[in-house]
């Protein structure tokens, strides 16, 4: 008879670990992809540019911000830069779980880090030990099907939606936005400067740049300023320190 721990790291079971895991992230997902979807079409994307979005680049933010970027006139060169910053804390999460991630093969790493987002990445932080890739893929799975069927769905459904129900929706991006913008308010004054310097420059620089642009610039500048800061006030303190 198999004991608990033996029972727990059957494969049957992780992979539905990982599903039940996954419920959460996929019923949180339904009015974001719907509203993505919707949005793609209302912006001119067909339904094959829709689903491919969400099938290959996979990142609500960065979707988003292309579909508003797309619907300005922006070149394709300043939505691949502006999506590639927004996306950059990717590499974090991804080295953060690839240390603690069972497996050992590059391709199977390569599909987990293919599916982490800030979401899935929250949910299998807080397993203990070791990950095991058969959790993260029944984790995985169910947070990428429920955004690429969504998508399409929000696409094919979404005009005929009631117009109170598509207002409602249309707060999806920006509740998405507050979820992963307040926790870290609330843990660091450096993540408060970040996105204060970021919304000015970004407001100042539209005046004179396009928005893809502007929201590049803005991104970066703000970025380089704060942790310029910090490092020369971390220099300070330890100069004062060596003094005394």
């Amino acid at each position: 008879m198999l004991s608990y721990q033996e029972a727990d790291q059957k494969p049957t079971h992780l992979l539905n670990k990982g599903i039940k895991s996954g419920i959460p992230i996929a019923i949180g997902y339904v009015p974001i992809a719907l509203t993505f979807g919707l949005i793609a079409k209302t912006t001119g994307l067909n339904l094959a540019d829709t689903v491919g979005m969400s099938l290959f680049v996979y990142a609500g933010a960065a979707q988003f911000m292309a579909l508003q970027m797309l619907a300005a006139g922006t070149t394709g060169v300043e939505i691949v830069l502006a999506t590639f910053i927004i996306n950059i804390r990717h590499f974090l999460m991804t080295a953060s779980l690839s240390e603690r991630l069972h497996e050992k093969s590059l391709l199977k790493r390569a599909f987990v880090a293919y599916g982490i987002t800030d979401e899935t990445f929250s949910v299998a932080s807080l397993q203990k030990g070791e990950i095991k890739a058969l959790y993260m893929a029944g984790l995985l799975l169910m947070a990428y099907g429920s955004w690429v069927v969504f998508s399409g769905l929000g696409f094919l459904i979404g005009a005929a939606l009631p117009e109170v129900l598509k207002s409602s929706m249309s707060i999806a991006l920006y509740a998405m936005f507050i979820g992963l913008i307040v926790p870290s308010l609330k843990k660091q004054r450096k993540v408060i400067a970040l996105f204060s310097i970021a919304a000015v420059l970004s407001a100042l620089f539209s005046l004179w740049l396009s928005s893809g642009w502007s929201i590049v610039l803005a991104t970066v500048i703000s970025c380089v300023g704060v942790e310029a800061m910090i490092y020369r006030k971390s220099k300070s303190v330890v100069g004062e320190k060596h003094h005394e």
